[in-house]
């Protein structure tokens, strides 16, 4: 059986619901606004925040363990100490003891020296978790901020997604009774134009959104529908006004129905 050749008007009646459908797309989308984009930054802005309180506090850590390391090594050195002194006790003569007052006074440099990196350490450890104090309270406030912009947003898609999803479906229902040629220039125009109308109709005989007059002989061309029109100033597809609100009407009632 031979396919049924699709006509021009119906041409036109397709690509203008496929107008009134997006269009209801991008209302939803607006509704949404830039609440998507500003939950994506504050999820991020969260998750960089916690990384560097993560290595904030990795650094306390480290000091720590620098601390109980310096610990460990001025008691080593108290216990050489011990053992030199002893050993001086010993000693026959005043080369071997000199020697040995050496090893001492070197350990007990080194334990000064342990002594001053631990004051250092227990500065920084001070320094660092105030900066921690003061990046938490920052996670906090901004993951509170971010809760209450999820839960507007959960809200919102609560409310569409369930009509944007029915509305891709249509879109793309309605996208498939044209041909390729003509959506991808219905498409095209809809990219270039930014309120999103790619095809609108001639009103007090202008096309739609524009204040360009349309001559009386393309008028009657575009109500006969035997023929793609389009503005020769904006690009866009124009559609006669009763064809216009008939699918409007149309797709009105199709929209109510989600």
């Amino acid at each position: 059986m031979a396919k049924k050749e699709v006509t021009v008007e119906e041409k036109l009646r397709a690509l203008y619901d496929l107008q009134l459908i997006d269009s209801r797309i991008d209302e939803i989308t607006a509704i949404r606004g830039e609440l998507p984009l500003e939950v994506e930054d504050l999820e991020d802005e969260v998750a960089g925040l916690q990384k560097r309180l993560d290595k904030l506090n990795n650094d306390v850590t480290a000091q720590d363990d620098n601390i109980k390391g310096k610990k460990i090594a001025i008691d080593e050195s108290k216990q050489l100490i011990k053992k030199y002194k002893e050993q001086q006790e010993n000693v026959r003569n005043n080369r071997e003891f000199n020697s040995l007052s050496k090893e001492v006074e070197f350990q007990e440099l080194e334990i000064e020296l342990a002594e001053k990196h631990i004051k250092e350490f227990k500065v920084q450890i001070i320094q660092k978790k105030e900066i921690i104090e003061s990046t938490q309270e920052k996670i906090n406030t901004r993951s509170s901020h971010l809760e209450h912009k999820k839960g507007e947003l959960d809200e919102i898609l609560a409310e569409t997604q369930k009509e944007e999803q029915l509305l891709i479906g249509k879109s793309e229902d309605f996208g498939n009774k044209i041909d390729e040629r003509l959506v991808n220039a219905y498409k095209r125009i809809r990219g270039n134009v930014k309120n999103g109308l790619a095809v609108v109709p001639v009103e007090r005989g202008a096309s739609g959104g524009s204040y360009f007059t349309i001559p009386p002989q393309i008028q009657m061309e575009i109500a006969s529908r035997k023929k793609i029109i389009t503005d020769e100033h904006s690009g866009r597809i124009l559609v006669d006004l009763e064809l216009a609100v008939e699918e409007k009407t149309k797709m009105d009632k199709l929209f109510a129905k989600f």
